[in-house]
């Protein structure tokens, strides 16, 4: 998905937010303000938003001499999470198809995004995802390519979201124990996406083989991969893309076996995805 006029607004928002959670000095601000303004200037209609906010975030980050600027937004909302787990798996245990309700699990948690146009509360989400209908429904296709593929290539998102992420592969693998699962992760930090240390601290490893992508954008962008990481992507039997900034890099790619879900919380992807803001999709590419 290109990057559209109506991102410009939304992606200078994100460069607010970031001198706000960090509480900077108001010399600091107008410094973030003015790196943002410049990067937009030249933004490069022909790229997706990932790409072009990238170097933005990066160029933030060395002026405020931070690595990590959520670093501590991160942790408490993977803490956050946690809570929930115990309510997510009696859900699951309880529903007749264990497999659609660890899908809506995880797309619950993808209502945890700093980037979106639009915030939502996980405890309302989580209270109505397993009775709200998908908007787009490729739920069957996914359950059915799931009951004969050997491999499971499962791109993260934001921080937070991989606590249901774990819940919903856990379920995957009981229900085909055939499969190998790769839990795709950012290669470095950008905006509160999730890295490789992060989803070891979550303890993802233990139900899956974690693959830093080398990616640095908030999406995974094919051309910025490892090797390694393109090697396991492009042989994958499936692929489940999780969250807006995975779809905005992937949505025009051709001849992947993929899954988009996620949360439309932005209008430019609602009109691009054919939905509602609000809405919750399951979409075969």
């Amino acid at each position: 998905m290109k990057l559209q006029k109506d991102c410009i607004e939304c992606i200078y928002n994100q460069s607010k937010r970031v001198a706000s959670f960090l509480n900077v000095s108001n010399k600091e601000k107008d410094k973030i303000l003015q790196i943002a303004k410049k990067h937009i200037e030249n933004f490069n209609f022909d790229l997706t938003p990932p790409h072009n906010a990238t170097p933005m975030y990066q160029d933030i980050a060395k002026a405020l001499h931070v690595k990590d600027l959520y670093a501590s937004l991160k942790d408490e909302a993977s803490k956050r999470a946690l809570e929930f787990v115990p309510t997510c798996k009696e859900k699951i245990e309880k529903s007749n198809d264990k497999l659609l309700y660890a899908i809506k699990t995880a797309v619950a948690g993808n209502v945890i995004d700093l980037a979106a146009e639009v915030m939502y509360e996980l405890d309302e989400e989580l209270e109505k995802v397993y009775t709200t209908k998908f908007a787009i429904d490729d739920y069957e296709l996914l359950k059915k390519k799931l009951e004969t593929a050997k491999t499971l290539v499962y791109l993260a998102d934001n921080a937070g979201e991989e606590i249901f992420d774990k819940i919903c592969i856990e379920i995957i693998k009981e229900l085909y124990p055939h499969i190998k699962v790769f839990y795709f992760v950012r290669g470095e930090p950008i905006i509160n996406d999730l890295t490789l240390q992060h989803a070891k601290k979550s303890s993802l490893d233990k139900v899956a083989t974690l693959i830093d992508s080398g990616v640095p954008t908030p999406g995974y962008a094919i051309d910025l991969a490892s090797s390694e990481a393109h090697e396991i992507f492009k042989s994958a039997e499936c692929i489940i893309s999780k969250g807006m900034g995975n779809y905005e890099c992937l949505s025009e790619e051709k001849n992947f076996p993929i899954f988009f879900l996620l949360k439309v919380k932005c209008s430019v992807v609602a009109s691009h995805v054919n939905a509602n803001l609000g809405d919750i999709i399951c979409k075969k590419l």
